[in-house]
């Protein structure tokens, strides 16, 4: 589970860079590329959501716990 969540991680990481390229990327039609960058961003949101609702089933099934960190004694 825990391969899952951080492939999901980095699909959402490479999302946000792509548009982040498209953006900056000079292109001959302004509409095309501005187009790919929403898409591309549309697509980071999408992801970032079924990352958080994937670790909320993941925490209710008791696929994964918390650990938390140690308090002090």
């Amino acid at each position: 589970m825990k391969i899952v969540l951080v492939v999901l991680l980095i699909l959402v990481l490479v999302a946000l860079a792509s548009g982040g390229l498209f953006m900056l990327r000079k292109g001959s039609n302004p509409k095309e590329r501005d187009a790919r960058m929403a898409r591309a961003l549309a697509i980071r949101v999408a992801l970032s959501i079924g990352l958080f609702l994937l670790i909320m089933l993941s925490w209710k099934m008791g696929w994964i716990a918390p650990t938390g960190l140690p308090t002090g004694r």
